[in-house]
């Protein structure tokens, strides 16, 4: 598969790479943003998943999250997709801000007009690490995955639907009881259909309870004063009870005055840099 650079920066050392694909699973060119520390150019390094939220690209995250400097001490290659297809020419995809372009949900969706692109879980899990595991100095086997809000989700259901593949996982303000909020219930009626027991498999909190017990740890840190939580989008006492019930270790962090914007995601990027070091260098 041929990979189109885009832009290439130094930065602490390493490289932050931009570049485009043509997609097997989304049927369009995609962008995807990738760093490689220092240490990729002696060695096979981990690979670090971001997952980012609605309306964003691969760009926000590496503009935004102050990431670099951890993760090229850690010696960790991070990848960041984008968040949906891009200019498939679907009607309605273009309508709103939370369905359809810079909302693909991470899920494989089953309805007409989307089943044919929006095969976002698919692309996450399994066409963009070939791609990363084919063209750049990783080491396939320590892989993990963190994101935030729909991306926090997004990282939350590939870890829980493929136990084992991803040695940690975290996440920022995430979705994690989708089938239940407004936003979840748009996208999974949009792209899933109006059965609402297939939706399950794309919710954490449901996910969890059915989780076979392959060991893995979970940081999540919450903001305290963020809107989408006292609106009802993200339930994470939901997905917390869930996963006490089945004695799935979790870490919650409610974060005092922080809310869901990137200032709250770089306040404590390094620590979920950290998290996913010590199982990743392990």
């Amino acid at each position: 598969m041929a990979l189109k650079q885009i832009s290439s920066n130094k930065c602490f050392g390493g490289l932050q790479k931009v570049f485009e694909h043509d997609s097997v699973e989304l049927k369009c060119k995609m962008k995807f943003a990738v760093y490689l520390p220092p240490k990729a150019e002696t060695g096979k390094c981990p690979a670090l998943y971001w997952l980012s939220g609605l309306t964003c690209t691969e760009q926000n995250f590496i503009s935004k999250a102050g990431y670099h400097q951890a993760a090229s001490e850690h010696g960790l290659v991070i990848i960041a997709p984008d968040t949906s297809p891009r200019g498939c020419n679907i009607k309605g995809e273009d309508e709103s801000w939370d369905f359809g372009t810079g909302a693909g949900f991470y899920v494989d969706a089953t309805e007409d007009p989307w089943k044919t692109n929006y095969r976002m879980y698919s692309y996450v899990t399994e066409e963009l690490p070939q791609l990363i595991n084919a063209n750049f100095p990783v080491d396939p086997q320590r892989m993990s995955i963190f994101g935030h809000s729909m991306g926090g989700h997004g990282a939350l259901i590939c870890a829980l639907k493929n136990p084992g593949k991803y040695k940690s996982v975290s996440a920022f303000a995430p979705i994690c009881n989708p089938v239940l909020c407004p936003w979840g219930k748009k996208a999974f009626s949009g792209y899933l259909g109006t059965d609402q027991s297939k939706w399950k498999a794309y919710d954490a909190t449901h996910l969890v309870k059915s989780y076979p017990g392959s060991q893995l740890d979970i940081l999540i840190d919450q903001g305290k004063d963020d809107q989408f939580l006292s609106d009802g989008q993200l339930l994470p006492d939901n997905f917390i009870a869930a996963c006490t019930e089945k004695k799935v270790p979790v870490v919650f962090r409610l974060q005092e005055g922080y809310d869901h914007s990137y200032y709250f995601i770089a306040t404590f990027i390094t620590d979920h840099i950290r998290h996913h070091a010590k199982y990743l260098n392990a």
